[in-house]
């Protein structure tokens, strides 16, 4: 197992910033690897649900069922040695069924009654909300403070979560029967949202070979929070040049109509622009993948690689761009295409 004590933290040298680096990449890759034992494929999926948990981000997966969204979350949690708490949305699902309740108890000791809270599963390092979509809106906005400040409030006192805190949030875009949209004030807090498509066949294969003839392995224990918290510290030190700042911040603002950074067919495609979280959440999830493919400061290339991920689920599409069934991960990807050749000298079209 990777321990803490091995990255460094401040970085005071380049030499600090190599072997932290070092470290945390291969703790990244170690349990990528310990995660490729279990889950078939979606390489992709895993990449991402790992740069936010390094980000210290929380996550939402997209996906048809039957595509190992639960299995992934679960066999993160045990390849971390965290504590994973789930919770099945339902309707019928009450805010207490989350955050915990107060309840009226008897003290063993000196057999008088008082008042006792009895947490809720929300009080894991590692929280699963399984279909979030069919928890009705006011069970959705429980988890808001415990999302942002990493805390629940409840009968007028604020406990804290343990640190670190994530949510891995699934739902099922096909089935729309009796669910209930997340508002965008909680999208918004979602480092990353994920789509998670199928396998192919060669990948099916080898998941009907693992299941159906019992070759499934245990989950090796790989790095524990301790290092996590490390890491997400050590992250934070990457250097971001002002340049590449600056190409994130006109990304972001290009979302938002009538911006000067935005293209003219901006307003065709999106209503309501990105937030300044969406700058924050690409910075964040940036530096991890900069650390991850072996280099020191944050490059174009790493923006790119998660600004879909960070962006798709901050924008409000316009509804001749729902209508003609131009998705949002479309609209992003288009966007930073422009974006760059702006960058570059060439002017919006």
């Amino acid at each position: 197992m990777y321990s803490s004590k091995d990255i460094p933290n401040e970085v005071r040298t380049v030499e600090d910033v190599q072997h932290g680096c070092s470290i945390v990449r291969e703790g990244y890759m170690r349990l990528r690897e310990e995660i490729g034992q279990t889950i078939v494929g979606q390489k992709r999926v895993v990449d991402l649900v790992l740069l936010s948990i390094f980000a210290n981000g929380h996550v939402l997966l997209e996906g048809p069922p039957g595509l190992g969204k639960t299995l992934l979350v679960k066999t993160i949690g045990e390849a971390l040695q965290m504590s994973t708490g789930r919770i099945q949305c339902t309707a019928d699902l009450m805010p207490a069924d989350i955050v915990g309740t107060t309840i009226v108890d008897q003290n063993e000791t000196t057999g008088k009654r008082e008042f006792t809270f009895r947490k809720g599963p929300v009080f894991h390092n590692i929280l699963l909300a399984d279909e979030i979509n069919r928890a009705t809106p006011k069970c959705q906005s429980a988890l808001l403070e415990s999302m942002q400040e990493r805390s629940v409030s409840v009968d007028g006192k604020t406990y804290e979560l343990p640190l670190p805190f994530f949510v891995l949030a699934t739902q099922n875009p096909i089935e729309q029967e009796g669910t209930y949209p997340l508002p965008e004030a909680q999208l918004d807090r979602f480092l990353l949202k994920v789509n998670v498509g199928f396998s192919s066949q060669d990948e099916l294969h080898e998941i009907v070979n693992r299941t159906t003839a019992g070759l499934l392995q245990k989950v090796e224990v790989v790095v524990d929070l301790e290092f996590i918290s490390a890491a997400q510290r050590f992250v934070q030190q990457i250097f971001i040049a002002p340049h590449i700042q600056d190409f994130i911040t006109r990304l972001v603002l290009a979302t938002h109509p009538g911006s000067e950074f935005a293209p003219n067919w901006i307003s065709n495609d999106i209503v309501v622009g990105a937030s300044p979280r969406a700058a924050q959440s690409i910075v964040a999830c940036a530096k991890v993948a900069t650390i991850i493919d072996g280099r020191y400061a944050v490059s174009h290339r790493d923006i790119r690689a998660v600004a879909v991920s960070a962006l798709q689920h901050r924008i409000v599409r316009t509804f001749e761009a729902e209508t003609a069934l131009r998705t949002p991960s479309s609209i992003i990807s288009r966007l930073v295409d422009e974006v760059s050749l702006y960058e570059a000298g060439t002017t919006h079209v």
